[in-house]
């Protein structure tokens, strides 16, 4: 009897997982509003296309931003590091001290915890790129300084 009430409790618990399960989530293209780069954050036309937030237990996230030509981020630094994947067109990245670096289609940019740097088109070419950033304590970016005209050109 002992055995025949455990294997009852087993399937029981085992029904009950089931209705606890997770499921694949599909959010279709489209179907969360494109938003303009905050005038604060950008300088120039940056459109942000949300792709995915950082649900509980995951703490990363990822948008589509669209940079028109001559268009930026301010200086900036994720606490965890930033991921970006470029998806289209030539852009630069630049960390605080160091040279731009021209960034084109298929190219993965790690930018470290903590590294101040910015991220845009260049002055005639659009540039859009995948970015992938995990959060810490709510937060995860901190914005600088807009990038100058002067730096920019440099």
């Amino acid at each position: 009897m002992k055995t025949l009430n455990a294997i009852a409790a087993l399937v029981v618990l085992v029904a009950s997982a089931g209705l606890h399960a997770q499921t694949i989530e599909i959010a279709r293209s489209g179907s969360q509003p494109s938003a303009k780069g905050s005038a604060q954050y950008f300088t120039g036309s940056v459109r942000v296309d949300p792709l995915f937030p950082a649900t509980d237990p995951s703490r990363t996230s990822g948008g589509l931003v669209t940079f028109e030509p001559g268009a930026r981020s301010a200086w900036h630094t994720h606490p965890l590091g930033q991921t970006l994947i470029v998806t289209s067109g030539c852009g630069w990245v630049q960390s605080e001290g160091g040279s731009k670096i021209e960034i084109r289609p298929g190219d993965v940019v790690s930018c470290p915890p903590n590294e101040k740097h910015w991220h845009g088109a260049t002055p005639t070419t659009a540039m859009t790129h995948i970015a992938i950033q995990e959060q810490l304590d709510g937060k995860v970016v901190e914005w600088m300084e807009k990038v100058s005209d002067e730096q920019y050109r440099k």
